[in-house]
């Protein structure tokens, strides 16, 4: 079974991450199937929305854990990093439809996108401190210039959780949908027939003002979250992780 499932609908392409029985947990393989996907996509002018969404009960729980603490994230070139720096430079609409958990990454993702929507009671969060590790993908900067600096302090500081209703609060998502991925599907159709060149000319110019600091961000995050991935504070959070999981 493919773990991303990868479909197009007219001219839009949608990605499902597709691995439910695990909670749509990513693996490198995973990332690099996303990776290759979205500049296939960059590439083809026939293309001119992606959704992503995900299979089961949940959008995505994350990292897959045990696999994450094998082979870290180790440089710009790992799989994770890939991923980040192609969805940071997407030039064509990212739509995401959420449900369930939205973890980690599955969180972080969204603040690339152009549009959201989820379920009331999507549960989204960003765990980063409680695993001794520090935000990713830019959030450090778009997360707190969305929802406000004392918001955003409180959720990655305390890494609670926080659902689809506060997340339309915040400005997170667009909507709340019952069923967010037909939302999704119905508005990415819509945009599917503007003028293509506008569209992508329209999102460089809503992304320029901050593009150049978000990617400066995304580097510094990158170096102290593989410095962390290192230290002792990460190594015992992470353990105390994987013994909870063991335990059911």
């Amino acid at each position: 079974m493919d773990t991303i499932f990868s479909e197009k609908v007219g001219q839009i392409l949608k990605l499902t991450l597709n691995r439910p029985e695990k909670k749509n947990a990513l693996t490198p393989q995973m990332y690099s199937t996303l990776t290759a996907s979205l500049n296939e996509a960059k590439a083809d002018f026939d293309i001119r929305v992606v959704v992503i969404t995900g299979s089961g009960s949940a959008f995505t729980g994350g990292n897959d854990i045990f696999d994450f603490a094998n082979t870290p994230p180790t440089g710009p070139d790992s799989p994770v990093m890939q991923f980040l720096a192609v969805l940071h430079d997407f030039p064509k609409p990212l739509i995401a439809a959420v449900h369930g958990n939205a973890v980690g990454i599955g969180t972080t993702m969204l603040l690339h996108c152009d549009l959201v929507y989820a379920t009331a009671d999507a549960k989204f969060s960003m765990p980063f401190v409680s695993l001794g590790l520090v935000p990713e993908a830019g959030s450090s900067l778009l997360f707190p210039r969305l929802v406000g600096h004392v918001i955003a302090s409180e959720i990655f500081l305390t890494g609670r959780n926080f659902s689809g209703t506060e997340a339309l609060e915040m400005r997170l998502v667009n909507s709340i949908e019952s069923d967010p991925l037909a939302k999704a599907m119905e508005i990415a159709d819509e945009i599917s027939k503007q003028p293509p060149t506008a569209v992508i000319n329209t999102k460089a110019l809503l992304k320029s003002s901050q593009h150049q600091a978000v990617a400066m961000v995304m580097e510094a995050e990158g170096e102290l979250f593989r410095i962390a991935l290192e230290s002792d504070e990460a190594q015992l959070a992470f353990m105390n992780f994987l013994a909870k999981k063991s335990k059911g």
